[in-house]
Order: structure tokens, then sequence, then C-alpha cells
């Protein structure tokens, strides 16, 4: 962990130190380093609350029904595709690789550094916002609610968190950023349509196949694709030069509550 902040301060030192002429955007040290950290802490924070939940008792798998889950997704409660749960890694790895693709286009690769300095804070507060909710709320996925499933798979702890769906926000918040940035740099750009179109339908790829594999059910997709979308054009957003926004990232714990406090005001 000390190895990877010395890496991410190092990286940080060095894009944001370059001059920002000819970029849309602003960006600083004494910013974005507080906001990736504390980010990295928090997801840190929720990857060891996931990992201490619990599963489920054969009694309490086999007792689940569709009957239990809300009409808006009943129609996935039972789903269970391997392939499904497969394939849905195509898109989502492939979403990773696309800001980086972006940077061969020239206006892009200019500004490299301060784009995946921007890059990695958007992924980063989508990680801590999704780990904190999965390992914070008891939620059975789809799979759990049927037969389809082995025992042992519905019973397992890693099942009991499909609130909300990770992978759909983590493709819309790569996905997303993308379009947002080639926007900004490319304003006259005839292809925007094409990206944004893209940049929304490859998330919602990754969404339908979660909800086959019966990992998660219709809300969770909608919920996740809605924050990814959000973190990944507001971070770029906030950014941008001429803005006089403030934006901040801070951890939040009392006795009922431990996640972040996102801030955001216009002056």
């Amino acid at each position: 962990m000390k190895q990877t902040i010395t890496f991410l301060l190092a990286v940080l030192i060095s894009c944001t130190a370059f001059a920002q002429n000819d970029s849309p955007y602003e960006t600083s040290l004494k910013v974005e380093a507080p906001i990736i950290l504390g980010s990295l802490g928090l997801g840190y924070l929720g990857v060891n609350m996931i990992k201490n939940k619990e599963g489920l008792t054969a009694a309490e798998a086999l007792a689940k029904s569709s009957e239990d889950v809300n009409g808006f997704d009943r129609f996935s409660a039972g789903n269970f595709s391997e392939k499904a749960d497969k394939d849905s890694y195509i898109p989502f790895y492939a979403s990773f690789v696309a800001p980086v693709v972006m940077l061969l286009n020239k206006n892009e690769s200019k500004k490299a550094g301060q784009i995946m300095v921007l890059f990695t804070e958007s992924m980063a507060i989508t990680g801590a916002m999704f780990s904190l909710t999965a390992g914070a709320v008891q939620n059975s996925r789809p799979l759990v609610y049927g037969s389809a499933a082995p025992l042992e798979k519905r019973m397992d702890s890693d099942s009991q968190r499909s609130f909300y769906a990770g992978h759909t926000a983590a493709t819309a918040t790569a996905t997303f950023f993308l379009a947002k940035v080639f926007q900004d740099f490319n304003p006259d750009s005839k292809a925007k349509p094409y990206v944004w179109a893209a940049a929304a339908l490859v998330p919602a790829s990754v969404g339908y196949l979660r909800l086959r594999a019966g990992q998660h059910f219709l809300s969770d997709n909608l919920i996740g694709y809605a924050l990814g979308a959000g973190v990944g054009v507001l971070v770029p957003h906030l950014h941008k030069k001429g803005s006089k926004n403030n934006f901040s990232l801070s951890p939040s714990m009392n006795p009922n509550y431990k996640g972040a406090s996102m801030v955001y005001t216009l002056n």
C-alpha cells in the first residue's frame, strides 16, 4: 500500500507540474492528491467491509423466493448464467483501455499525463462509492432466489452484495469520462455523437449481461449506471478552466454510517 501511494504521488507531482496551456482543464497537486488518496483509502475500507460480510446458511438460502423481491426487479429473480458472467468482462475490461486509446488523438496526447490523473481520480471515486456501499448493504443477488445456481454459491458471502452494480458503474465512469474529455478537447468534431453513443452503449451491455448472469437486478444496474456516468462526466467538468466550482471528497464516519462525504459548491 505504501509503495502504491508513493508511486501515485510521484505521478501526480510530475503530471500536474507540466504547463496546462492548450488544455481545457486545470489540475493541481493540492486538489488531486487528497481526492485520489482519500478515495483509495475509503475504497480500502470498503473492501475490508466486503471481506467481513457473512453468507447465508443453507436454510436461509433455500428459503429465498422470488416473492421476496420487489415487483420492479422480480422478473430477474433466479437468473443464473456463468457464460453471461464471463462475457460481461469483455466490455468491462475494454472500457478501461478506451481512454488510453483516446490518447492517440493528437489533441489529447499532448496532455496525456493530466488526462490520466483525472481518469485515475474518477475511477478511485467510483471504486470508493461502490465498495463502501457493497460492504454496508446486505442484499442477495438474483441468483440466490432460484435453484439454477449451486446451493454453495447461493450461500456464499459474495452473493450477498447485489446492491449496486459495480461492474456497470466502473464501465460507465470509464466510457463517459472518455466521451466528456473527447468533447472538451474536440468541441467541433463531427464524431462527438458517435463517441457519446458508444459511451452509453458499452456500460448498458455490461449491465444487461450482469442481469442475465444473475449478478444484479435491474435497479442495481440503473443505479450503478447513473452513478458511474455521473462521476465520469463531473470530474472532468469540475476541472474545466474558468469554472469556479469547489469539489471535495472527505471521509465521513459516525455510529450509523461509514463512507464518503462529497461536497460541491458553486461560487
